[in-house]
């Protein structure tokens, strides 16, 4: 069974969600669970303490946050599996409809992505 992996990129420093869409996701990722599609994920924090590795050149730099220059951010993720494609898109867009319904004032994006199964 292919498994996908969701991102949610928003702009750095957005207000906390509110309370109902924590309610909603709660409920939305149990039920993912108890049917065998949600495997993993979570919130991420900030990217004041964040941590990058830039390879450039043959050289290895880190570089570590804040980053000024960061508009958008990933704010969370989730490793998903699912018998096809097509029920992988339509959770990702009822995910997406989650934050539409209950924090109307934000700006995300929900991406989808297969991983990557083979060599």
């Amino acid at each position: 069974m292919p498994r996908f992996m969701g991102f949610v990129k928003m702009e750095e420093g957005n207000a906390p969600a509110p309370e109902a869409l924590y309610k909603a996701m709660g409920d939305y990722v149990g039920e993912l669970a108890a049917a065998g599609h949600f495997l993993d994920g979570g919130g991420l924090f900030g990217s004041e303490d964040a941590v990058n590795f830039v390879v450039d050149k043959g050289e290895v730099t880190r570089v570590d946050g804040p980053y000024a220059e960061a508009k958008e951010v990933v704010g969370g993720w989730a490793l998903t599996r699912y018998d096809t494609l097509d029920e992988a898109i339509a959770a990702q867009r009822e995910f997406a409809q989650l934050h539409a319904t209950y924090w109307p004032e934000c700006k995300i994006v929900a991406t989808l992505r297969q991983v990557s199964e083979g060599d």
